[in-house]
Formats: structure tokens, sequence, C-alpha cells
């Protein structure tokens, strides 16, 4: 009877299951060792296949190729554009103590996908986190904005609409684009990646 089979694939469904949260457990630990660490490790974690530089449909989101870590030199927009880069840049930021400027583009970012009935509940999230000059939450994860866009932004946050952060989105972008960005192109971190990269391509 088919029910005597049910048994025997649930015990391999849960084995599979187990040996799912194994190796996530593995990858975890991986990720916590090397968080803060040398960007080369955190990328062999974050990016495991980034040594061969090649991309397939399957795993695109996973690999790393030179071309595209090039393309990231091109604009600040092409790093933004590639999850990858929003990765190894905000690694960057965190090493220059600055990665709350990404942390806001991104939660703007999500922002402007937000159902109409969830709009509140986020801005008033990300005008605490990022905005609020005496929010409880300590005063490094605040952006860098002046006084009058920050006294804006929070009247727009307080009757959410899609663009209630796109001014102050805009100054932290200007912002990375101008300062963090450019020192990002000539940090030893993105040319010792690009390097391996060319490397292993031309291999």
């Amino acid at each position: 009877m088919p029910g005597f089979f049910f048994p025997h694939n649930n015990m391999t469904e849960l084995n599979g299951k187990e040996d799912c949260k194994l190796a996530e457990g593995k990858i975890h630990k991986k990720k916590q060792k090397a968080f803060g660490a040398d960007l080369k490790n955190y990328l062999k974690c974050m990016v495991p296949h980034m040594e061969s530089g090649i991309k397939t449909s399957n795993s695109r989101n996973v690999m790393l190729s030179a071309e595209e870590v090039i393309q990231w030199s091109q604009s600040l927009e092409k790093l933004l554009a590639s999850q990858s880069g929003q990765g190894v840049f905000r690694e960057f930021l965190k090493s220059e103590f600055s990665e709350e400027n990404i942390e806001f583009w991104l939660a703007c970012e999500d922002y402007k996908k937000t159902k109409s009935d969830h709009l509140h509940g986020k801005a008033e999230r990300i005008y605490e986190e990022f905005v609020q000059s005496d929010a409880i939450k300590q005063a490094s994860t605040k952006i860098n904005i002046d006084y009058q866009m920050r006294e804006a932004t929070a009247k727009k946050a307080q009757d959410p609409t899609h663009t209630s952060f796109d001014e102050a989105q805009k100054t932290v972008y200007i912002l990375m684009e101008r300062d963090s960005y450019p020192r990002f192109l000539k940090s030893k971190a993105y040319l010792n990646l690009l390097n391996q990269l060319q490397t292993n391509t031309s291999k």
C-alpha cells in the first residue's frame, strides 16, 4: 500500500532538512568569523564561487565575475544595482564607520516598494533608526543630513507617502558618490578582489 512509503519519505525529508540546517549553521559560523575581518575572506563566505569567475543562470546571484566587478567602477548606481556590490561596499563602509549610509539607502529602496497600508510603520522605523537625532539607538546609526532636512523629513514621515524619504535618500546617495565611493575604488579591498578575479579568469 502507498501508505507504507510515507514514513520513509518523511524521514528522507527530515534528514534533508537536518542536512540543510547543518550546512546553514556551518555557513553562518563562517560568516560570523569573517564578519568585519579581511574582505577577501568575507567574500568567500558571501560569494562561494567567486574564484571561478563563472556565471550560470541558476547561480547568478552567488557568482561574481571580473566583468561585473569592473562595472562597479563605472558608477555608484551600477555598484548598488549589484547585490554582491552592495555587500562588498557595505563591508568597506563598515571599515570607515559609515555603513549607516548604505543601510539607509537600502531601507529607502525597500520603503518605495511597500504597500500603502504598511507605509506608516516602515516610515516610523526608518525615521527613528536613521533620522531622529535623539533616538534611543546609538548616534552612529544616524545619517549625515543638516537640521533643515532632518526637520523636513520628520514632517513627511508623520504623514507618509512613497516619496517621504526621497530628498534625504538623494542627499545620502550624493554623499556616498562624492566621498566614500571614490575611496572604495582606490581601496586595497576592491583592487585585490578585481585582481584576483582577473587572474582566475585568465587561467
